[in-house]
């Protein structure tokens, strides 16, 4: 979750979505996001709206897990009054921040709002991110028991001058151990790793990748690092005291996390997300790349009704006050018309392996798609099928793709 939130219409006080947002709704699956913006130290590559304790000013985190569960509350009375088809939350994803930086117990908590508020569909997916140093055997098992079915641990690299690089705080050594009690307390496990740091070399990203499958998680995510503005890591880099990330390198990268994986029965269904099955992809995410509805719980989180988006105030203590004072802690909101819908439809299906229906792109865009599969960049099987669906070379590219594909 980027900290800087965009500009748009004024958020009401009350909350209440227009008419459009419960049209079709009952269509559509429903999923809740839970922000916990706490680290107990920033990473130096990371824009996401997180707080240390020295930045937190006025906010306490033991306040945290009740005023979470006062906004889902809220949402479930702002949903019901603006005529949006009740459903039950299909998935639930915890993130921040380092969310089991909070107890245990809070996180329960906060989930058992949303249990109370919306309901859990059967078989709901319950996921909590976590870093390697923030849990330990009793935490996974506590998780377990409250209802979590899924931990997504911040891997990022194995190898100690990787992670030093990044500010990450853990030994590479506890992965294993933290795996390992996560299995045993009957939780799946996905990794996340991020490729292209800085002095980071080839050799360097397969022991990473190598480190990750053998610990047979049933998920990875892989991401190239960006380099945002106004980070200590982007400070670093203008000052010459790191490289800029490579892009021919990361190139490389990508290619040899697609053939490792690969070869040890990960299939990519997202262009930076590689799954053991199809039942252990991210439900919560495709939630996001499908259009789906959610809440976002938190400062700074997001939420998605209908095609009306918003977003809350990032810094936590702004959070609390609307909170304690019954309102909407939105900062802003838009409501997406039909064709910027059908645009970001394009931008996030064709990220996808099971890809996009060709009938979706704007008529006058269509005829890109033959000199993209001359390009190599989509596949022409797939096609024929009425399908746009990357190729390898494609993922890489996938921006320029897209460009392609949508009006100008």
């Amino acid at each position: 979750m980027p900290s800087a939130l965009p500009i748009a219409d004024p958020a009401p006080e009350d909350g209440l979505l227009p008419p459009t947002a419960a049209e079709g709704a009952d269509a559509r699956r429903f999923g809740v996001y839970l922000h916990v913006p706490f680290c107990r130290v920033r990473c130096g590559y990371c824009d996401f709206n997180t707080y240390t304790g020295d930045e937190l000013r006025g906010a306490k985190r033991s306040d945290y897990a009740a005023q979470a569960a006062a906004e889902v509350a809220f949402g479930g009375a702002v949903l019901g009054a603006s005529g949006v088809t009740a459903r039950p939350a299909s998935t639930v994803f915890v993130g921040g921040g380092t969310p089991t930086m909070l107890p245990a117990a809070d996180l329960a908590h906060m989930l058992d709002a949303v249990r109370s508020t919306f309901g859990l569909a059967a078989g709901a997916e319950i996921t909590t991110e976590a870093n390697p140093d923030s849990v330990d055997a009793d935490s996974l098992r506590a998780l377990k028991d409250a209802g979590f079915t899924r931990v997504s641990f911040g891997m990022q690299s194995a190898v100690p001058s990787v992670l030093a690089t990044l500010d990450r705080t853990h030994d590479p050594e506890r992965v294993p151990l933290v795996v390992r009690w996560a299995r045993e307390a009957g939780l799946d496990v996905s990794l996340d790793l991020i490729y292209g740091t800085p002095g980071e070399t080839l050799d360097d990203w397969r022991t990473s990748l190598e480190a990750a499958i053998a610990l047979g998680p049933d998920h990875v995510s892989a991401y190239a690092l960006i380099v945002e503005d106004g980070t200590a890591l982007a400070r670093r880099i203008r000052s010459g005291a790191l490289p800029e990330p490579d892009d021919d390198l990361q190139a490389e990268q990508y290619d040899l996390a697609d053939e490792l994986l690969g070869a040890a029965g990960y299939a990519w269904y997202e262009v930076s997300n590689w799954a053991r099955s199809p039942e252990h992809r991210s439900r919560h995410n495709l939630a996001y790349w499908t259009g789906e509805d959610w809440w976002g719980v938190g400062p700074g989180a997001h939420s998605h009704v209908g095609g009306v988006r918003w977003w809350n105030v990032k810094h936590p203590a702004a959070y609390g006050q609307r909170i304690a004072a019954g309102v909407s802690p939105a900062a802003g909101r838009e409501t997406l018309d039909a064709a910027s819908r059908a645009l970001e439809r394009v931008l996030l299906e064709t990220r996808l392996a099971d890809g996009m229906p060709v009938t979706r792109i704007d008529a006058s865009r269509r005829a890109e798609v033959a000199g993209l599969i001359a390009d190599g960049l989509v596949d022409g099987r797939a096609a024929v099928t009425g399908r746009v669906v990357l190729t390898r070379p494609g993922r890489l590219l996938a921006d320029a793709v897209v460009r392609r594909l949508t009006p100008a």
